[in-house]
């Protein structure tokens, strides 16, 4: 959860359009005043991901103003019907507070969407690999403390009544194991004690198949390897991860979002916002070389834009926004008069 957080965190938010320039200018610097982007969208895909369900609600002002958005917790919200219309009423600040906004204007996130008309469902088919899991853990600490100390096992004969083998017994603890009898913690038997052995504990624990099998159900109940979360993925791995788990999220985050903060009019003329990512900077360095090297010879590519894949900052005076081409390349398209005249003088 965390590592697909993460990830989802480093997406770029952009908004298109001229729709309601007061909000989308503070939305393009924040969503709310306690948040920034890249915390709120950390948050918002967490809750996804444990609850399979995030409601992103307006922020108003004193004047019923829209100022921001804000995730709350599916468990602090409540579907409710007034005069025909259907709003959210939902607690924050710790179940101090409540409100209630139009479901028309809240942003809902879904997983495993199935049997309710507005909520995904739990994420109860994994609780019986998550009690394997700590039944593996709990195994592994009992075979810790099982084989942490010695255990011995002695005979003791020529005892006929069971008082005096009782006896004995309370004699030997008391020699054996109180504080003041034995505080060098020596162990020793008296000759009246044979067969002195000590007992080998064999305790079971998963092996690694085992072990790696029920690691792999919850990585792909999430979507997600030890590489990614081992932060070692890059160029198709990562490719890959970002369109079966990153990509998904931020579109659905897009459309919620548009269409929570916009009209059908709006929208229907190109109002929009969007959650992006620029995948090439998961390249390899050697990826990012041939790419840079490829465009940027074709002059598909600006200069900036080509220093942006190395993290390098734009040259000054605006002396990156041109594209360069090798000279052996030429416009197919060019008045072909030009071509003419060198073919007459070749003549």
């Amino acid at each position: 959860i965390d590592a697909r957080a993460r990830h989802a965190s480093k997406l770029k938010i952009e908004i298109v359009g001229s729709a309601k320039p007061d909000l989308m200018a503070r939305l393009s610097r924040r969503p709310n005043p306690w948040h920034t982007w890249s915390q709120e969208l950390y948050r918002i895909s967490t809750i996804l991901d444990c609850c399979n369900n995030c409601i992103i609600v307006p922020i108003y002002d004193s004047g019923l103003n829209k100022i921001g958005v804000f995730a709350v917790l599916p468990s602090q919200c409540k579907v409710v019907r007034y005069k025909d219309e259907i709003y959210l009423k939902y607690s924050y600040m710790g179940d101090r507070q409540t409100a209630a906004c139009k479901w028309s204007e809240c942003a809902v996130l879904t997983k495993y969407q199935f049997k309710n008309d507005f909520f995904g469902s739990s994420n109860l088919p994994l609780d019986t690999t998550l009690d394997l899991l700590n039944i593996q853990k709990q195994g592994v600490k009992e075979a810790i403390k099982s084989t942490a100390g010695y255990k011995f096992m002695a005979k003791l004969s020529n005892f006929t009544k069971a008082e005096d083998l009782q006896k004995e017994r309370e004699n030997f603890s008391e020699a054996a194991f109180g504080k003041e009898a034995n505080k060098s913690g020596v162990l020793l038997f008296p000759n009246t004690y044979n067969e002195i052995k000590q007992i080998d504990i064999k305790p079971w624990t998963p092996d690694k198949d085992q072990m790696e099998l029920i690691n792999k159900n919850i990585y792909s109940y999430f979507g997600v390897n030890e590489d990614v979360l081992m932060n070692k993925v890059q160029g198709d791995a990562w490719s890959a991860f970002f369109e079966g788990a990153i990509e998904p999220f931020a579109l659905q985050f897009s459309e919620a979002m548009t269409s929570a903060l916009f009209s059908e009019h709006e929208i229907a003329f190109g109002n929009c916002l969007m959650a992006t990512a620029n995948r090439i900077a998961y390249m390899s360095f050697k990826d990012k070389l041939e790419y840079v090297s490829q465009m940027g010879d074709r002059g598909m590519l600006l200069i900036d834009e080509a220093r942006e894949v190395f993290n390098l900052a734009p040259l000054p005076d605006g002396k990156g926004q041109k594209a360069l081409a090798r000279g052996e390349f030429y416009d197919t398209t060019a008045d072909s008069s030009k071509e003419d005249e060198e073919n007459a003088n070749q003549e």
